[in-house]
């Protein structure tokens, strides 16, 4: 026993013998400066939080949390528990040291010496951590002498603050920031005096079973306010519930996709990373795609995306990758992921085809049965409704997304050259453009709905491509590359902002129009996986992406019903306290008068690249007919036609074409049909095609195989 006390004496001697040594301890403001907290803030461009994101999965650490941020109650809590003479000592409480020791002489228990000082002391050198035996005396002395080294340089608030957000708690819970979002799902002013004393006992014995953590916060609610009479069976059931609560998310936010690529980008020790988007437009955005989404329901569509870009400057406004809870398959970035975009890839290749010269935007198309021999078969475009329009200019078969016409126009332009057009615009296709073939003209190859939606940018911009980014830098933006030839990106900006050019399939009332002037295309990938609406403004530039991560095809959602919706909603509030006019022609530019025979479109003012403007567009007049012998024109013999798998069977037609008069055909032997043309419902197998004069006698022949399955070519808009 008398050798128990003389250590305690002894001790106590020689701490107040080293009390005014020099000791290394950072100061408060370098303290603070070097806190890391478990997770990582990703902030706005204004420094609004938009996501946090924990990535330090050893502890959890809340954010520093300022004394004046702290609930009163807590800090009376935490005084009372563990230093009631906190603001009278000068680090080191004597008293408590005096009674402690003569305890150990006479082997009774009493309250510990350890002032708050004492133990930040403690935190704040790894060599005087506790033990899992206790502290040894030179650990003891060397936390006395550095407590009152802090007493010297620190103030008392920012001790019971460095304390507050410090200390451990509970199993992996350091500060009181991590421990009032964990176990009662607020911040730490919130806290009121029954979660406080729970805090303050969890210090004292953070493992404890929750009936004796009940039992010491039900004494220091005594003890904080004595003439109150606490519940101390309620406490019971309250701290058994909230120490099995852990309602500190991991990560949340409204933008957890583009914080990880922003983590990533930043690196690990960074404590917040600030980012170019913008909260408001990121929570009006995820707000509405999600609440479409929800009138969807019913259509099998839970999945969507959405990204905002700045035109001039390349910076993310908004980047919102999922749709949340309400996906299956939140984690996958909708933002990135590779998908076919339907028809939204039409305007880059009208743009080649104008910057060639092939076409102007008054040029007439042929919207009829398309009947084109590739390597895997006879190639058939549909338009979306099933019907054909006939002859129509590239205005309106551009505006009005018609299939035929378009296919027509990659005949002409071909695949590879469309293929080096797409990628100069910044969406690099898996293969080359032969790879593809002429259902590239509908988007049959994968594209990110980033990219896409830079590459309309590009548009925007007069054909200039520039490369995007999501977090600010001093550096000046990338110099943008001529992409697209600029008067051909006029002209197809000026399509695609023409209501009337797109009534024929849209509407004049349509989702597409806007108040404003913006250029917009729809898109719809086959058997309605993917639904797209891309289109830009004088400043902004937004692409929409719905449908499902799994691939599975929506029900009944088109072009205005899908995506179009969501984008009008964010263009209008994007431009609710801006205007949008349209762009100023490029040098090269005529505009003129052009009308069209057999009345096919109505007269107008229509853009040429100068030199190549006319007044009338019309159909070439038929030679005088020579009577020839009758024919079959088309299919070829030996044509093999594959079927289109994404388009209902009964929907699919062969046309049959041939010269003379009075014609007949059959098919297989059995009359089919009569005239010079006839379109026939196919089906698989090998099949012999006659075609018959008025007398009777067959006067042509030819072979042809139906397969199943051949090249994909979903209908698109």
């Amino acid at each position: 026993m008398p050798s128990r006390r003389l250590t305690a004496i002894a001790s106590v001697a020689l701490a107040a013998l080293l009390a005014g040594s020099a000791w290394a301890l950072p100061t408060f403001n370098e303290m603070r400066r070097d806190f890391r907290p478990s997770d990582t803030l990703v902030l706005d461009r204004d420094g609004e939080p938009l996501q946090r994101v924990r990535t330090d999965a050893t502890v959890r650490r809340g954010q520093w949390v300022a004394l004046a941020d702290i609930s009163p109650a807590l800090r009376t809590a935490m005084v009372l528990s563990e230093d009631k003479r906190f603001y009278e000592h000068s680090g080191v409480d004597w008293r408590a040291v005096s009674a402690a020791a003569w305890g150990n002489v006479w082997n009774t228990r009493t309250r510990g010496a350890s002032t708050i000082t004492m133990q930040l002391a403690g935190l704040l050198d790894d060599d005087l951590r506790r033990g899992g035996g206790g502290r040894s005396l030179t650990q003891k002395l060397g936390q006395t002498v550095t407590a009152q080294q802090l007493e010297r340089n620190w103030r008392k608030d920012q001790i019971l603050e460095a304390y507050l957000n410090t200390v451990p708690f509970r199993g992996e819970i350091v500060g009181i920031d991590a421990l009032s979002r964990t176990l009662f799902g607020k911040a730490p002013h919130g806290l009121d005096a029954r979660e406080s004393a729970l805090a303050a006992a969890l210090v004292r014995a953070p493992n404890a079973r929750p009936a004796l953590v009940a039992q010491r916060s039900c004494e220091l609610m005594r003890a904080m306010a004595p003439e109150s009479k606490p519940d101390c069976e309620a406490l019971d059931m309250f701290a058994s519930a909230a120490l099995q609560r852990r309602s500190f998310d991991a990560s949340e936010g409204i933008a957890p996709h583009l914080a990880r690529r922003a983590l990533k980008e930043a690196g690990p020790d960074a404590q917040s990373v600030r980012t170019t988007l913008r909260a408001p437009l990121q929570r009006f955005a995820l707000g509405t795609l999600q609440r479409h989404l929800r009138e969807l329901r019913g259509r099998n569509v839970e999945d969507g995306a959405l990204v905002v870009l700045d035109n001039a400057t390349g910076e993310v406004l908004a980047w919102v990758g999922s749709s949340g809870d309400m996906s299956r398959a939140a984690e996958v970035d909708g933002v990135l992921a590779q998908r076919q975009p339907g028809s939204t890839l039409k305007p880059f290749l009208y743009a080649e085809a104008i910057a060639e010269r092939r076409l102007t935007a008054a040029s007439l198309l042929d919207d009829s049965s398309a009947q084109i021999n590739t390597a895997g078969g006879l190639y058939i475009p549909q338009n979306y409704d099933r019907q054909f329009k006939g002859y129509v200019s590239v205005r309106t078969a551009l505006a009005a997304s018609l299939n035929v016409p378009a296919v027509r126009t990659l005949v002409m332009v071909s695949p590879e050259a469309f293929a080096r057009q797409l990628r100069s615009a910044g969406m690099p296709l898996a293969q080359g453009g032969d790879y593809y073939g002429y259902s590239l003209a509908l988007g049959s190859a994968e594209v990110s709905l980033l990219a896409l939606t830079n590459g309309y940018r590009t548009l925007a911009n007069g054909g200039r491509f520039g490369e995007t980014r999501f977090m600010p830098s001093p550096r000046a933006a990338t110099r943008a590359v001529q992409a697209v030839e600029p008067r051909a990106a006029f002209i197809v900006g000026d399509i695609l902002s023409d209501t009337n050019a797109r009534a024929r399939t849209f509407g004049l009332d349509s989702v597409l129009g806007t108040r404003f002037w913006t250029a917009v295309k729809t898109g719809t990938s086959k058997d309605m996986r993917d639904n797209w609406a891309v289109g830009w403004s004088q400043r902004y530039t937004v692409g929409v992406w719905v449908g499902n991560a799994s691939g599975a095809p929506m029900w009944d959602v088109s072009g205005t019903s899908g995506a179009a919706p969501v984008w009008a909603e964010v263009m209008g509030y994007l431009h609710r306290g801006e205007t949008s006019r349209a762009p100023a022609p490029p040098a090269g530019l005529v505009q003129a008068r052009v009308r069209f025979g057999d009345d096919l479109e109505a007269a107008r003012s229509e853009w040429f690249i100068a030199g190549t403007e006319q007044a009338v567009f019309a159909l070439s007049p038929d030679a005088p007919a020579t009577e020839a012998a009758p024919r079959i024109t088309a299919p070829s013999n030996g044509t093999i036609i594959a079927l289109d798998p994404d388009i209902p069977p009964t929907r699919q037609r062969v046309r049959f074409e041939a010269e003379g008069r009075g014609l007949q055909w059959r098919i297989d032997g059995k009359p089919f049909a009569r005239g010079s043309s006839a379109q026939w419902l196919p089906w698989p197998g090998r099949h012999r095609i006659e075609l018959v004069d008025a007398r009777g006698q067959v006067v042509d022949e030819i072979r042809l195989e139906v397969r199943g399955a051949g090249v994909v070519a979903g209908a698109k808009r």
